[in-house]
């Protein structure tokens, strides 16, 4: 970190736990808005580490990153047991559809799989 208190983008990723790949991603994704050095570096200031940390949060959840831009307001804020405001609940609503409808596809593809075997331990 500086004498302002900027750091450049691989602090950030150790910080945050991520990669500076992982940072660039959210950069391009619209997630993240560094200021630039006279130097053309990257500086992010202490509240980014956060945003970074609940950004990672929501994509591990399965959301995609144009679905953490609904959560852009709350994310300088610790999200994990926050509650989820009206916007970003019905990305999480409309996600967890998504889920339950490839749970059901997959549960048909089991059943299947369970009659093939069984077929197939019974000829044997």
């Amino acid at each position: 970190m500086d004498e302002d208190g900027a750091m450049l983008i691989g602090e950030l990723a150790s910080r945050a736990g991520t990669t500076v790949r992982a940072v660039r991603y959210y950069e391009q994704q619209g997630l993240l808005h560094p200021r630039r050095a006279a130097n053309g570096y990257r500086e992010y200031d202490e509240t980014v580490v956060g945003r970074v940390s609940n950004i990672k949060l929501l994509l591990s959840l399965g959301l995609t990153s144009q679905d953490v831009r609904a959560f852009l307001p709350c994310l300088g804020q610790d999200i994990a047991d926050a509650p989820v405001c009206a916007a970003s609940s019905r990305v999480v609503a409309r996600r967890l559809v998504q889920v339950e409808e490839k749970l059901a596809a997959l549960d048909v593809v089991r059943t299947r799989l369970v009659d093939v075997l069984g077929r197939a331990d019974r000829q044997a």
